[in-house]
């Protein structure tokens, strides 16, 4: 098994990346969500500069990336766009990522539940983090998704 590398978390809002650190971030997304899933959608959806954005990086190579909402009317805090670099799979970088934006989100907004939009394949994976399933299976862009929530600890 390899070793998860050492990495720094980065949270920041939009505004605050340089124009290479925010070009890099947005790459990686698509090429994972778009060119990687072969899933064309809009991955510039409008609602990056109201998000919060948590990094895992080694230096200035960027290990992984999550988009953390804030709550509204109609959703709890949200994460989502859970993305690992292609060039460091295997190190349960995931699980990292998601234990990282998990802390950020209750730090941000204490006394509340988490939800997720969560790939159907990857319940199990969001279940040992705590996250229970609340909905069917649904499309989401052509991939099966079900809605989960994390509740209060």
């Amino acid at each position: 098994m390899t070793a998860a590398p050492t990495y720094t978390v980065d949270v920041r809002r939009l505004e605050e990346f340089s124009a290479l650190d925010l070009y890099a971030m947005l790459k990686m997304r698509v090429d994972v969500f778009v060119v990687e899933q072969t899933c064309p959608y809009q991955e510039l959806d409008g609602n990056d500069p109201d998000c919060l954005h948590l990094r895992l990086m080694d230096g200035d190579d960027l290990l992984a990336c999550a988009r953390l909402w804030r709550p509204t009317q109609d959703h709890l805090p949200r994460i989502g766009r859970v993305a690992v670099s292609p060039n460091h799979r295997g190190k349960r970088l995931g699980d990292a990522l998601m234990r990282e934006a998990i802390t950020e989100c209750e730090k941000a907004y204490p006394g509340e539940a988490i939800e997720i939009s969560a790939q159907a394949h990857l319940q199990k994976f969001y279940g040992s983090l705590g996250f229970e399933r609340t909905s069917e299976e649904y499309l989401e862009d052509g991939i099966p998704h079900v809605d989960m929530i994390r509740p209060l600890r």
